[in-house]
């Protein structure tokens, strides 16, 4: 298979596994964004991809061949780190070609003397040249070619570390974090250059980040980890609206998704006080009832929950409340046109929501999936 393969990958340090047997496909001209908290084992994922460490046990490919022992400069891949890693006392155009260099010159004519005395040096160094003002300049750097790292903003610096990895034409692109030291605007438009360097490179890319908002932007699909395990790949909307676990559901969304514990009958009915949920072939037992901030609204009858606070974000308003019955903290999205018209801080109301949108997890967090029949039997619900 082109592109990148990881199958069954584990690893430990000392007597910590931080990685649970990994099994993940990335195909030829795919962007799967690897996304999870802090030290769910993301990032050393991505470095055994690259050949800075060596898993335990398992097999990696990338474009169908075994590379798992290779070192990093046998394996064709580009990086790019989140410190850029670049060279100070070198141009633009000298870090951008330091790949390139590498490869089509032999040590004599790297030398800044010797080698321009060299037969054919001159030619090879020209074509590289080239090359990097091609690659420069569909980042917008053609006029900063001569500049150092010094010299450049947080956002050009990142700029020239993915020029010198588009200018390999690698067989894949590994990206860990690279957006994480800009700041919010210049992630947003970075973000979109990486989707379209992606786009016209045409090669596997497994991005890394703790930030949601950028998986869910960019990818293709979306792989969430969370404590060396692998709990869903899927694409983003998938992922979202459909996830299989409760960690995968808590994790993506912002704010994150209401969970309430509910009780699932014998007559396989879910009930969360006045709303009950039919659903066939249902075990009895705890269950818990997870929805989205966005899929509730005020309504005449319901779920009871009283005000605690609000807060408004101009594109959406969030409403703070509590879970009559449970206690659990209930957050709500409404648009902001109903800011004239919202309960008092203290002030208990209902609240309605479309059945087919509550997900339901079993005690174990696992998707409840087999769904035969959803009603809803709360009165005056919208």
């Amino acid at each position: 298979m082109s592109g990148i393969s990881l199958q069954s990958i584990g690893k430990s340090f000392g007597g910590t596994r931080v990685l649970h047997s990994i099994s993940l496909e990335v195909a030829a001209g795919e962007f799967v964004a690897l996304v999870g908290p802090s030290g769910c084992g993301k990032s050393t994922l991505m470095r055994i991809v690259a050949g800075i460490e060596h898993p335990d046990h398992g097999i990696l490919r990338i474009n169908g061949r075994d590379t798992t022992r290779l070192r990093p400069a046998e394996r064709d891949v580009a990086m790019v780190f989140q410190s850029y890693a670049l060279y100070p006392h070198l141009t633009v155009a000298e870090n951008i070609a330091v790949p390139l260099a590498m490869r089509r010159l032999n040590t004599w004519q790297r030398l800044p003397l010797v080698g321009g005395i060299l037969p054919g040096t001159g030619q090879q160094r020209a074509a590289i040249a080239e090359e990097v003002r091609v690659a420069a300049e569909s980042l917008g750097l053609g006029k900063l070619l001569d500049r150092r790292p010094g010299q450049l903003s947080g956002g050009q610096r990142q700029r020239v570390a993915l020029a010198r990895s588009i200018v390999r034409r690698p067989a894949a692109f590994l990206m860990d974090e690279p957006l994480s030291n800009l700041d919010a605007s210049l992630r947003v438009q970075t973000r979109r250059e990486i989707v379209e360097i992606h786009r016209r490179a045409g090669a596997a890319t497994l991005y890394v980040t703790h930030d949601q908002s950028e998986a869910l932007t960019m990818a293709d699909r979306v792989a969430v980890m969370q404590g060396g395990h692998l709990l869903q790949v899927a694409t983003p909307t998938a992922i979202y609206a459909d996830p299989d676990d409760i960690r995968v559901a808590t994790f993506i969304g912002s704010p994150r998704i209401n969970l309430l514990p509910a009780e699932a009958g014998e007559d396989g009915v879910v009930r969360l006080g006045d709303v009950s949920i039919g659903q066939r072939l249902l075990r009895p037992g705890a269950v818990t009832m997870a929805i989205r901030p966005e899929d509730f609204q005020i309504a005449a009858a319901g779920l009871p929950v009283r005000m605690e606070a609000r807060e408004f974000l101009g594109e959406s308003l969030l409403l703070h409340a509590r879970h009559e019955a449970s206690g659990e903290a209930v957050i709500i999205r409404l648009p902001p046109e109903r800011a004239a018209s919202l309960p008092e801080q203290g002030e208990a109301f209902h609240l309605g929501f479309d059945p087919s949108r509550a997900l339901l997890f079993d005690a174990d967090g696992k998707r409840i999936r087999a769904i035969a029949e959803i009603r809803a039997e709360a009165p005056a619900l919208v």
